[in-house]
C-alpha cells in the first residue's frame, strides 16, 4: 500500500512538527498557512518556532522534497486540520478556524479521503464539521473517513513525544476509526486507543483540566502559606513524602495554549456541571493577579524604606521553563500588570529565550539581576538557577527558583 498524501492545515507549534514527522517517513506533505512569512521560511528549510531538533527535520524534509509549504491547500487522500481555536467573549471557544480550513479544502474531497482534525475542539466539532461538507458536497455523504485526534506533547520535546506518546483516535463511525488508525501507524510507535469522536474530542480537554485542577490547588496552597508565614516549597516536599500524596509546584499563574484554555471549552458548554474545573480557573488566573499585586507592594515598600524609587528585573515571559512560546502566559500578563502601574521606576524585562518583543524591550537576564534592586521571577527557567543572591536584593520567588532542592 502506498503511503498518503497529506496536506497539513496549519503550521504552528503542532503543526509543523507533526508535517516533519510525517515527511521524515518519506511521505510527501503539503502544508498550508495563512502567513506568506511563515510558508517563505518553512520552503527555505528553516523555522518560525524554538523546538529542539525541529530544525533539523525540516530542513532535511525541505531539502529531500518531502516537505513544501503553501497559503493554499492541494488535493491529497488525507487532510489534518490544525489550527487555533481561539476565544470569543466570555470565554466561549471559537471554532471559526476549524470551519475555515474545512471550507477550503471542500472542492479538493473525493471518496474515501481521510480528514482528521487535530485541533483541540469542543465536543461535537468533528460531527458539526461532517455536516458541513455533506451540506456542501452531499454526493460524498457517508464515502469520507472523517476522525479526530488531538495531540498531547510538551514543549521543547514535541519532536520526541509525538513518535512516542499514545494517541487517542476517534472517528464519526467505525471506519474512519479504522483508517485513521491505520494513517498514524506509518509514524507512530506509542499505542493508539480507539474511540468515537466525541470521546477523543473530551479526553483532550478532560486531560488539560486535571492538570489545571491539580496545579490550582498547588497555588492555592501558595495562598494559603504565605499568609501563614509558611514556606510553601517545603511544605510540599514534605507533604509528598506520604505514599499516595503527589501535589505540583505552584507557579504565578497557568498558561499556554492548552492547560489554561481547554478547561474553557468544558465551562462553557456544561456551566453546571463543571463546578472544579471553573473554580480551578479561577483560582489559577488569581494567582498571577497576586504576584503583580506582590510587585507593586515590594516597589512601595522598597521607597519608603529608602527614600527613592527601585529597579525592577522582571524575570520570565514565556508561559513555562526553557521555551520561546508566550501564548497566554501568566508572566507576561503579570509584567503587563506591572507596566500599567509604573510610576518613573526603572525596569528590565527579561526573556532568554527572544531576543525581541514588539511590545517590551528585553534586557540580559545577567546585567538585569545585577542592576535591579527587585528581583521577580516569574519562570524557572534554566539560566536563573545559577544566579548568585546578593543580600542587598528584594527578591520575589513566584516559581522557586530559591528551593530547588
Amino acid at each position: 500500500m502506498n503511503k498518503p498524501e497529506v496536506v497539513m492545515i496549519g503550521l504552528g507549534y503542532i503543526g509543523l512538527p507533526t508535517a516533519a514527522l510525517i515527511a521524515q517517513n518519506k511521505t510527501h506533505v503539503h502544508g498550508v498557512d495563512i502567513n506568506p512569512k511563515v510558508v517563505e521560511t518553512i520552503n527555505a528549510g528553516k523555522i518560525h518556532i524554538i523546538e529542539p531538533e525541529l530544525d533539523t527535520a525540516v530542513a532535511n524534509a525541505v531539502k529531500e522534497g518531502y516537505l513544501k509549504a503553501s497559503i493554499t491547500p492541494i488535493m491529497a487522500s488525507t487532510y489534518l486540520i490544525v489550527v487555533p481555536t481561539p476565544f470569543k467573549a466570555k470565554n466561549e471557544p471559537d471554532t471559526s478556524f476549524v470551519e475555515a480550513a474545512t471550507r477550503a479544502i471542500l472542492p479538493l474531497l473525493k471518496p474515501e479521503d481521510l480528514y482528521i482534525i487535530e485541533s483541540t475542539s469542543p465536543v461535537g466539532t468533528t460531527e458539526k464539521m461532517m455536516h458541513l461538507i455533506y451540506s456542501e458536497r452531499p454526493e460524498l455523504k457517508g464515502q469520507l473517513h472523517i476522525a479526530y485526534c488531538p495531540e498531547r506533547v510538551l514543549p521543547g520535546n514535541v519532536m520526541y513525544e509525538l513518535v512516542h506518546n499514545d494517541r487517542v483516535i476517534g472517528g464519526v463511525d467505525v471506519k474512519a476509526t479504522e483508517k485513521a488508525m491505520a494513517f498514524y501507524q506509518q509514524f507512530i510507535k506509542g499505542s493508539l486507543h480507539k474511540t468515537n469522536a466525541r470521546t477523543a474530542e473530551m479526553c483532550k480537554l478532560v486531560e488539560n483540566s486535571s492538570r489545571d485542577v491539580q496545579i490550582a490547588f498547588a497555588n492555592e496552597l501558595s495562598l494559603i502559606c504565605d499568609k501563614a508565614d509558611i514556606n510553601v516549597w517545603e511544605l510540599i516536599k514534605l507533604a509528598n513524602k506520604h505514599p499516595r500524596v503527589n501535589i505540583l509546584q505552584p507557579g504565578c499563574g497557568v498558561g499556554g495554549h492548552c492547560i489554561a484554555v481547554d478547561p474553557y471549552f468544558i465551562v462553557s458548554d456544561y456551566p453546571m456541571e463543571s463546578k472544579i474545573i471553573g473554580t480551578a480557573r479561577e483560582v489559577n488566573n488569581y494567582k498571577s493577579f497576586w504576584c503583580a499585586e506582590k510587585v507593586q507592594t515590594a516597589k512601595l515598600e522598597f521607597e519608603l524604606k529608602h527614600g527613592r524609587k527601585p529597579s525592577i528585573a522582571l524575570m520570565g515571559l514565556a508561559f513555562k521553563p526553557n521555551i520561546d512560546d508566550l501564548r497566554e502566559s501568566p508572566a507576561k500578563y503579570i509584567t503587563q500588570k506591572v507596566l500599567q502601574n509604573a510610576n518613573n521606576e526603572e525596569y528590565f524585562i527579561v526573556e532568554p529565550n527572544i531576543t525581541e518583543h514588539k511590545v517590551f524591550k528585553i534586557t540580559n537576564y545577567k546585567e538585569a539581576f545585577e542592576k535591579a534592586d527587585i528581583i521577580a521571577f516569574l519562570v524557572a527557567h534554566k539560566e536563573f538557577k545559577n544566579l548568585k543572591l546578593k543580600e542587598n536584593k528584594v527578591v520575589l520567588d513566584f516559581c522557586g527558583i530559591l528551593n530547588q532542592n
